[in-house]
């Protein structure tokens, strides 16, 4: 299985989805704070091409995007795809 990294702040009903749907698929999650860790918070920024919602999901060096694409993924099956490959 690949790597999730998710950057995330609390609260955050999204990125709870999230997290509750990679959990159903026993995935762990690297996950970090944007909102306590400013160097992740820029690191974010650039690996997203300035997006600024939370969360912000990767699988490996995939960018997904945020919880509605994540749950795309899952419904189409692109998601199991991904963090097999």
């Amino acid at each position: 299985m690949k790597k999730v990294t998710m950057y995330t702040g609390d609260p955050c009903s999204f990125c709870e989805a999230a997290k509750s749907l990679l959990k159903t698929k026993n995935i762990e999650i690297e996950e970090f704070d944007i909102w306590k860790d400013s160097a992740k918070a820029k690191e974010m920024l650039q690996r997203t091409n300035g997006a600024r919602s939370i969360p912000q999901i990767f699988i490996g060096d995939h960018y997904i995007g945020g919880n509605d694409k994540l749950q795309e993924a899952n419904r189409t099956g692109e998601l199991d795809k991904l963090l097999k490959s």
